[in-house]
């Protein structure tokens, strides 16, 4: 219930999908899938992070989303029963519960309202990822950059005495690549916002030190 992608089901619809959950336990550094490979399922975190990424013709990793408990991933394949569009890589221990799409249509012949339901998170999904491609079309690397940090304080931030600690352990490169620039640039970025007093970096620590900074570059 708690799962947005779920969360307008009734009790009888989500005991329903409960009963076609299957739960595995990975290992970070471990494939949930990888891309291209046939769409069979869509997933949830129950616990742990996920990292979506896909291969640029160039070999460089594009980190489209770092995912967290509650959040759901590889939907688009319920209907399409196409590839996998990304990479999903384990970065912190997980738990995940995997629905293989042959039993949700099944369960969608017999309660086509629960595909309406369904069909209705999709869509909203979709306009806020379109909605986030323009904003980030309209930024340059420095607004890019801080907004990526805001929405990470927001999303994975925990308060400490110093600021907000975001519990994610990112490489420079990986968060380079979830930005979409170069390792260079963000350390240069990231330099500039520590002597800006707005955040303070170690090696695969970023510590958020004012937030409304941040959000006036965003």
């Amino acid at each position: 219930k708690k799962i947005p992608f779920f969360s307008s089901l009734s009790y009888d619809e989500l005991k329903q999908i409960d009963d076609l959950i299957i739960m595995r336990k990975y290992k970070k550094g471990m494939f949930v899938f990888l891309e291209d490979e046939p769409g069979e399922a869509l997933f949830f975190i129950k616990s742990g992070q996920i990292k979506l990424s896909k291969m640029l013709e160039t070999g460089e990793e594009q980190i489209l989303q770092i995912l967290k408990a509650d959040d759901i991933f590889a939907e688009v394949v319920l209907f399409d029963q196409g590839p996998y569009p990304a990479t999903a890589e384990v970065i912190e221990d997980a738990k995940i519960g995997m629905i293989k799409s042959e039993d949700v249509n099944k369960l969608i012949k017999r309660n086509p309202e629960i595909s309406i339901k369904i069909l209705d998170v999709m869509s909203k999904r979709l306009r806020q990822a379109q909605m986030k491609i323009r904003d980030l079309g309209l930024k340059d690397t420095r607004g890019r950059t801080a907004s990526m940090l805001v929405k990470l304080a927001e999303e994975y931030g925990k308060e400490t005495d110093k600021g907000i600690e975001l519990e994610l352990s990112l490489t420079r490169k990986e968060f380079s690549n979830l930005i979409g620039t170069s390792r260079e640039t963000i350390t240069r970025i990231l330099s500039d916002f520590k002597d800006d007093n707005l955040v303070e970096v170690g090696r695969k620590q970023i510590i958020v030190l004012d937030l409304t900074g941040l959000k006036k570059w965003s």
